[in-house]
């Protein structure tokens, strides 16, 4: 595991623009978004990502000029974990654009209760997170965004030529030390247009990391990115790999012309928060 050494900090990611608008909601932590340690789970951290963005939508004029989004990436830094009793603040803001997606800046911020099961004080919660959403029309297809949208959003940020550029290695290796596992999905993992949502994902995330407690005991960031849609009845093969400090997952589904071999679905890619000079 990689230390901090004097001289060096945690990064994450870039803060807002000084005096742009954002967004604000509450959500509350409930029992069914925590594990056995009481930290709110990755697959929940997706959910309040989505109820937000919802919600932010709903508010805005975007409910009816721009109503379809979908996520090609998102980027989660725990860098205080949030625990279960807490409301969650969540702050949503654009952080770049061009003119058919953005990357939406979400903060979740959260001040912990305590109660007869978690009766100890503990830190102030913090999750930076940004999600690359891309503007689509009712088929589904990339789309401009609004006139009415790109003035809302760009005025909450100077980065307006905002540019697609993978993080996480897309290729699967054809063999790794760990054998491949099947990840079962249920009818409830689907949205209503019958695409996985975007917390099935991290489920699966959180089953790989039971075996990898001392990556979130310390500030890691998690980046997923979704290369495929699956849809119900698919079979999910889990491929990963622990290379030091970094865990990385494929998520394989058939495919092919004939679907007897196996493409990427989504990759994930688990670290320690960068470390750059203080």
């Amino acid at each position: 595991m990689s230390q901090v050494t004097a001289g060096q900090r945690r990064t994450s990611l870039p803060d807002r623009k000084e005096g742009a608008r954002f967004f604000q909601a509450d959500y509350r932590v409930r029992t069914g978004d925590v594990d056995q340690e009481m930290r709110v789970r990755l697959d929940a951290v997706a959910r309040y990502l989505q109820d937000v963005a919802n919600d932010n939508i709903e508010a805005t004029e975007l409910h009816a000029t721009d109503p379809f989004w979908i996520v090609r990436r998102t980027v989660i830094d725990v860098v205080r974990p949030i625990t279960w009793p807490a409301t969650v603040t969540a702050q949503r803001w654009c952080g770049a654009l061009s003119t058919r997606w953005t990357n939406m800046r979400v903060r979740l911020t959260a001040k912990h209760d305590t109660n007869r099961f978690n009766p100890n004080p503990r830190p102030d919660g913090l999750i930076e997170t940004e999600a690359f959403w891309i503007n689509v029309n009712e088929q589904g297809m990339p789309s401009r965004l609004s006139d009415e949208a790109f003035e809302m959003l760009s005025s909450m940020t100077d980065e307006h030529r905002l540019r697609w550029k993978p993080m996480n290695p897309e290729k699967a290796p054809e063999q790794t030390p760990l054998p491949d596992r099947e990840h079962v999905l249920r009818i409830t993992d689907f949205d209503p247009f019958k695409h996985l949502n975007n917390a099935a994902y991290l489920e699966a995330v959180e089953d790989e990391l039971v075996d990898h407690p001392d990556l979130v005991d310390v500030p890691h960031r998690v980046v997923i990115e979704y290369l495929r849609p699956i849809v119900p009845g698919t079979r999910i093969t889990l491929r990963r790999i622990r290379e030091g400090d970094r865990l990385s997952v494929w998520l394989l589904v058939p495919g092919g012309a004939k679907g007897d071999e196996q493409v990427v679905a989504a990759t994930v890619v688990v670290s320690p928060l960068p470390v750059a000079e203080a």
